[in-house]
């Protein structure tokens, strides 16, 4: 091949894929397209996008557990066994699908123990990983699974690692597990759950290239062979194991990971938070410009990017692709409110978490064949949390009703889908104008999700549906507001809310869709 013809492809691709964009970012500034359009093959869908790419994360950090989901079977607050009404019936609603604990950096000093037998006679901890506080351990493992069954979500414990031993992880999998005679399963009883629970997703460890150990790739994989080799499957509970992974673009961790580990783990987690600056402020949640909005979409956006070399790496050693990627934290990360504590990571969540949200589960959406499982950071109280509290009140994010309008993608088959836009240029970054994916459910029903990432121009998007059926339209869901700033309060909840949005028009299987400016829909077709 001529290196004129390779580099004209190559442009080709750069203004034609989306769905698994990856020339754009051989280019700084990537031709610009007239007309912004779309294609989807309705009828080529073969790869389902696992609900489980819709979990979520809570993690003893500031006011996520105690304060957010937990407090209480006293408490003056309407509950559940302890844990908050309002937060559950909110988790049913966007149909989660699994939820993680007790970490994140909390996980590889807690010692589970510690969290069973009666409230009143259970030690104390310090957080020292987040803010230095004193925990009382009143929700532990019972009322974590508890908790996950009332629900229906599947539990993913994140087992201790870093300051834990092989006999601890192994016994706590058959006290949650074990249905039969044993020391494990007769303390269970005594604490009063005389059959197991169902517990199928696995952690060993949590970023133990830092906060979980500090370890080198090739230490860590041993520790994982070691570790792994105990925590066996009882009766029919099947475990899947996940090892830890590498933090955003460490290729060399998911090559050595990937090597020495191989089929013995289930999963390989990776980590990536779209944060401005690591060192010094990383800016306020509510209070930015243009500039800092750009910048922190294309870090979000990178997440194409990391999802692709990875995946390279795993399709090396797993053509298959029978171990899942595992984006187990992802999110957006600010300066803590005023007056709050630093250690807390209390942050306001505001349209810009929307828009970095809907991109993001696009990315995930359309790289399903790979990206089994993602959790959000977090659930409650703590980052881009889905669900802030104030006492007695509870609000929900922008980035809740994103979730809920997406949750129509959950075990739904990814439908191929072809960009035709523009890309936004920020530095030496770039994100699309217009992040696109699609899916089909088992009930037939088609949902494609447009974002638009543009702060100011309105999108007139032309999308062919290529499929030998007719399809009709069956309504649509935006999420915008009118400032980028924008977000929900307690004195004012409702500023960003999920409404019905019907300016799309079908005609012979061509839609043509009017996309506001930094908006998120998602649309349904029959």
């Amino acid at each position: 091949m001529t290196k004129l013809l390779k580099n004209c492809l190559l442009g080709m691709v750069a203004l034609t894929t989306v769905s698994a964009v990856q020339a754009q970012r051989l280019y700084n500034q990537p031709q610009k397209v007239d007309k912004t359009t779309v294609t989807i093959n309705v009828d080529e869908g073969e790869d389902i996008i696992s609900r489980h790419i819709y979990g979520h994360f809570s993690e003893h950090l500031g006011h996520c557990i105690y304060g957010g989901l937990w407090v209480g079977e006293d408490s003056s607050i309407p509950n559940i066994n302890g844990v908050r009404k309002d937060i559950i019936d909110a988790m049913k609603q966007i149909k989660i699908p699994n939820l993680r604990w007790p970490g994140g950096c909390f996980a590889d000093e807690y010692h589970w123990k510690d969290g069973i037998g009666p409230r009143d006679q259970r030690p104390s901890m310090v957080n020292t990983n987040w803010g230095g506080v004193t925990e009382d351990n009143s929700f532990g493992t019972h009322e974590f699974l508890d908790m996950c069954e009332f629900i229906g979500t599947e539990p993913y414990i994140s087992a201790n690692v870093g300051s834990g031993t092989v006999q601890e992880i192994a016994q706590w999998v058959e006290y949650m597990t074990f249905d039969g005679e044993s020391p494990m399963t007769e303390l269970r009883k005594q604490n009063g759950r005389e059959k197991p629970w169902k517990v199928k997703f696995l952690g060993i460890g949590n970023e133990t290239w830092g906060c979980g150990g500090n370890m080198t790739a090739d230490f860590y994989s041993n520790i994982y062979r070691q570790f792994a080799t105990y925590c066996k499957n009882y009766g029919d509970n099947r475990l899947f194991k996940i090892a830890v992974g590498p933090s955003s673009d460490d290729y060399n961790w998911m090559e050595t990971i990937m090597k020495n580990v191989g089929r013995q783990a289930n999963g390989i987690s990776l980590h990536h938070y779209s944060v401005p600056s690591w060192r010094g402020s990383k800016g306020s949640a509510t209070q930015f410009g243009e500039d800092e909005y750009y910048k922190i979409i294309s870090m979000a956006y990178k997440m194409e990017e990391l999802v692709t070399k990875h995946s390279t790496i795993m399709d090396k050693y797993d053509p298959d692709k029978t171990i899942g990627l595992m984006v187990d934290e992802w999110g957006s990360w600010y300066d803590v409110e005023p007056g709050t504590n630093p250690g807390f990571l209390y942050q306001q969540n505001t349209m810009r978490d929307a828009i970095l949200a809907g991109m993001t589960l696009n990315i995930f959406n359309n790289h399903c064949d790979r990206v089994r499982m993602a959790n959000i950071a977090q659930i409650v109280n703590v980052l881009q949390a889905l669900f802030l509290t104030e006492g007695e009140k509870m609000i929900l994010t922008p980035t809740f009703h994103i979730f809920d309008m997406y949750k129509v993608h959950q075990d739904a088959t990814m439908l191929p889908t072809t960009v035709r836009t523009n890309f936004l240029p920020y530095e030496n970054r770039t994100q699309p104008q217009l992040s696109v994916s699609a899916s089909k459910d088992a009930d037939g029903l088609i949902h494609i999700s447009l974002v638009n990432t543009d702060l100011n121009e309105d999108l007139e998007v032309t999308c062919t549906l290529n499929s030998d059926a007719k399809l009709a339209k069956n309504g649509g869901q935006i999420v915008t507001s009118d400032k980028i700033q924008d977000h929900n309060t307690f004195e004012n909840p409702d500023v960003i809310t999920l409404k019905n949005f019907d300016n799309y028009t079908l005609k012979e299987n061509k839609l043509t869709i009017k996309v506001p400016a930094k908006s998120v829909i998602t649309l349904c077709l029959k």
